[in-house]
């Protein structure tokens, strides 16, 4: 059965990594899929790899122009948006002596600035029984030296998706988030050997998530499956900040 049947999907930060997996997922579940990313070749890779319904947009989510031109090229096809990923954002390192305005800045209008702006742009078109489903992150609840700054924009993420249900739940509309432990991107390969090895101690599972296993939970709290969950957050960590 096709979870997403006749369903509209848009996947801000779309094109690799967990977005990718994501956008993959939908788009085989039958979803029209929209996926973004800045790059063109990005979005031609992404594509490359993908069948079904989708449809790639070249767009800069930090910027509120940039979501309100996805979401008319959006509306210019369909009335409505049935799910909604927030996907996009960015991590860098910095301790308290190092964090500058620029860096914080930075994450902050990525994270925590560009979710709110993209939510607001999309409600025209989310009907009652959408979903909306944040990308958060494990660091809402943890410290990691050198990344205080990330970890605050995802406890914020957090924090929105409780306001958003109260406010949204009236209209029919669900805001849930995906907290990823460690997963195996890209970005985790380039660790070294010995970084890797002692992330992958910490787990209980004794391995890090793949993004295929982000996007089955995505699909999940974005298909009628879940549709009696809403405002929570659900971690997907191998058991590091559960035990």
């Amino acid at each position: 059965m096709n979870r997403l049947e006749n369903k509209v999907a848009v996947v801000l930060g779309g094109a690799k990594g967990i977005g990718l997996a994501i956008s993959q997922r939908f788009a085989n579940e039958a979803a029209t899929t929209w996926f973004t990313s800045r790059r063109d070749e990005e979005l031609a890779a992404a594509s490359s790899k993908m069948s079904g319904t989708f449809r790639p947009l070249r767009a800069d989510v930090s910027q509120q122009t940039e979501l309100t031109r996805i979401m008319q090229t959006i509306s210019a096809s369909t009335d409505q948006i049935d799910v909604l990923v927030i996907n996009a954002g960015m991590a860098d390192y910095a301790t308290i002596d190092e964090i500058n305005p620029s860096h914080f800045d930075q994450i902050f209008d990525i994270n925590v600035r560009a979710p709110v702006f993209a939510l607001q742009a999309a409600l025209p078109l989310l009907k009652p029984g959408a979903s909306v489903v944040l990308i958060g992150s494990i660091a809402d609840v943890i410290g990691t030296p050198g990344y205080g700054v990330y970890g605050a924009s995802k406890a914020a993420l957090r924090s929105f998706a409780r306001t958003w249900t109260r406010e949204l739940s009236t209209r029919g509309i669900r805001v849930n988030v995906v907290a990823p432990g460690p997963v195996d991107t890209d970005m985790m390969a380039a660790a070294s050997d010995e970084m890797r090895a002692e992330i992958i101690k910490a787990i209980p599972l004794g391995r890090m998530g793949k993004p295929e296993e982000i996007a089955n939970v995505a699909l999940f709290l974005a298909s009628d499956e879940s549709r009696y969950i809403a405002g929570a957050e659900i971690c997907i960590d191998g058991g590091l900040t559960q035990v």
